[in-house]
């Protein structure tokens, strides 16, 4: 399977990744990366859900290449599936490295979140309005 060229979604979250988050090795931890991509996945959840959420599922995550100090790092989110009170959608992590300009998919995975109510109970998602 090929590298995609471009991110696949909206762009949701951007940060640059400091030497405080880094593992013994020198890369930036995975559960940092994983940290921001559900923190990406978690706005969109709330904007289409129109309220609190929480994340329920994330499977199929992927690391494709190390996130470095200094990397411009990139969350882009798109909305894969929906259901009474759940949304799936798929998390690309992307980074624009800050030596060689060089931008790349680094992680992806499919985030699943439910609707929750203020009191923390599961609630259905509300129609869609307007063209989304």
């Amino acid at each position: 399977m090929s590298e995609p060229a471009a991110p696949d979604g909206d762009l949701t979250l951007q940060t640059v990744p400091m030497p405080a988050d880094t593992n013994s090795g020198g890369d930036v931890f995975g559960g940092w990366v994983v940290s921001q991509m559900d923190i990406a996945a978690g706005t969109t959840a709330a904007q289409r859900a129109q309220g609190r959420c929480a994340t329920v599922a994330i499977e199929a995550m992927r690391f494709h290449a190390p996130v470095l100090v200094g990397d411009l790092f990139s969350v882009h989110t798109r909305i894969v599936r929906t259901g009474r009170s759940s949304i799936t959608m798929h998390v690309e992590a992307w980074v624009r490295r800050q030596r060689t300009g060089e931008h790349l998919l680094v992680t992806e995975g499919d985030f699943t979140f439910v609707a929750i109510s203020e009191s923390g109970v599961k609630r259905p998602l509300p129609a869609m309005t307007g063209p989304d």
